[in-house]
C-alpha cells in the first residue's frame, strides 16, 4: 500500500512539473492578428500582463504574472517589443525584462519643412515624440544648439536614408540619430570638395536642395548646380522659382507669377542675391554630389526644354535664354489649348 501511494505522489509530482513546466516553457502566444506590443512609459507590470491579455498576445495574465515574480520582473521598460507567435511565458517575461525592443524604420525621402518632418515622427513614435513635442523641439534654438544648427538650418542634417530608431525615443534623440548619420555622411573627401568651392557644408545642401526641386534629370542637376554655383560667384540673385514657392509654403504652385515674386521671405531668390539661409528640401545624396561635382560651365541660364522631355537647356547670355524661354512658353500655350479644345463637348 505504502509503494503504491509514493509511486501514485511521484506521478501526480511529475504531472504538476509536466504542467508547470508547459505553462513556463511551452508556446503561449500567438492568439492575436497583432505583430508588436507596446509598453508605454510608467507602465507597471501589471498593467503590462492586462494589456497583452486585452491585445490577446496570451490568454491569461496570471502565469505571466506568476513567471514575472520568479523571474525577478518588476519593472516594465516602455518599448515596442516584437512578439512571435509561440514565444513562451518565460522568453516572453525575458524579452521584457531585458528591454529589448524593436526599433521603428524611418524612412526620409524629401521633406520640405519642419513641420512636415513633425507630423512624420508624431505618426510613428510613443506619446514621448508625438508631432506636438517634435515640433516645439525643432522650433527651439535651444534645443537645436547642441547640434550646431537653429531652425533655418536643422533639416540640413535630415539625410535622405533609412534610421532605425527606438518607438520611445525622445525628439533629442532621433535628432541626434540624424546628426550622427549627417557627420558620417560629410567625411573627408566630401567637406574638402566643399572647401574648394568656397563653400560650407550648409550652402551646398541648400545649394543641392534647390537642384532637387528644380529636376529629377540626373545629368541636368550637374549643369543646374554649376549655374548657381556660377551665379553666386557673381553676386547674381539666384532666382529660383522653388524659393518662391517655399516661401510661400505652397508647394503646389504650377506657374509663378510676378505678383509670387514680391513674397517677403530670406528663401525668396529673386528678392535676395546669394544662398538661402537653410535647404528648402532635404536633398538626396545624388543632388548633394551634384553640386560638390559640378562641372565648370560659363552657364548663366537655364530653361525647361520646349520639347517638354523633362530635361532643361542651359546657355550663357540673356539673348540666348530668352529666346528658349519664349519657345516653352509658346509650346506651354499651345498645349494648353489643344487640352482645351479636347475637353470641350462637341
Amino acid at each position: 500500500m505504502t509503494k503504491k501511494i509514493i509511486i501514485s505522489l511521484v506521478v501526480l509530482l511529475l504531472l504538476a512539473g509536466g504542467f508547470v513546466a508547459y505553462k513556463c516553457w511551452g508556446p503561449a502566444t500567438g492568439k492575436g492578428d497583432q505583430k508588436y506590443f507596446y509598453i508605454r512609459n510608467g507602465a507597471t507590470v501589471q498593467q503590462v500582463a492586462d494589456s497583452l491579455v486585452k491585445h490577446q498576445f496570451i490568454g491569461s495574465s496570471s502565469w505571466m504574472l506568476r513567471i514575472a515574480g520568479w523571474m525577478g520582473f518588476k519593472t516594465a521598460k516602455p518599448g515596442r517589443y516584437e512578439i512571435k507567435n509561440g514565444t513562451s511565458l518565460v522568453a516572453l517575461v525575458r524579452q521584457l525584462r531585458s528591454g529589448k525592443q524593436s526599433p521603428v524604420k524611418i524612412v526620409i525621402i524629401k521633406e520640405r519643412t519642419r513641420e512636415s518632418l513633425a507630423g512624420k515622427m508624431g505618426k510613428k513614435f510613443d506619446t514621448e515624440c508625438d508631432s506636438a513635442r517634435m515640433i516645439a523641439f525643432l522650433n527651439s534654438n535651444d534645443s537645436l544648439r547642441a547640434f550646431d544648427a537653429d531652425t533655418n538650418t536643422i533639416m540640413s542634417i535630415v539625410m535622405p536614408f533609412t534610421y532605425e530608431v527606438n518607438w520611445n525615443a525622445s525628439p533629442g534623440k532621433i535628432i541626434q540619430q540624424f546628426h550622427t548619420a549627417y557627420k558620417k555622411f560629410w567625411n573627408p573627401e566630401r567637406t574638402g570638395k566643399a572647401a574648394a568651392l568656397q563653400l560650407t557644408p550648409l550652402q551646398v545642401i541648400t545649394l543641392a536642395s534647390i537642384v532637387e526641386e528644380e529636376t529629377n534629370k540626373k545629368a541636368d542637376k550637374y549643369n543646374i548646380a554649376s549655374t548657381y554655383i556660377n551665379r553666386v560667384r557673381l553676386g547674381m540673385k539666384l532666382q529660383a522659382d522653388p524659393t518662391v514657392k517655399f516661401a510661400m509654403k505652397n508647394f503646389a504652385l504650377k506657374r509663378v507669377l510676378g505678383v509670387h515674386l514680391q513674397t517677403e521671405s530670406p528663401y525668396n531668390t529673386y528678392k535676395y542675391a546669394g544662398i538661402p539661409p537653410g535647404p528648402i528640401c532635404t536633398p538626396s545624396a545624388e543632388s548633394i554630389d551634384a553640386v560638390l561635382d559640378a562641372p565648370v560651365t560659363d552657364y548663366l541660364y537655364f530653361v525647361a526644354s520646349y520639347k517638354f522631355d523633362g530635361t532643361s537647356i542651359f546657355t550663357s547670355n540673356l539673348t540666348d535664354h530668352s529666346k528658349y524661354a519664349r519657345m516653352y512658353q509658346q509650346e506651354l500655350t499651345r498645349r494648353m489649348d489643344s487640352a482645351k479644345k479636347a475637353n470641350q463637348p462637341h
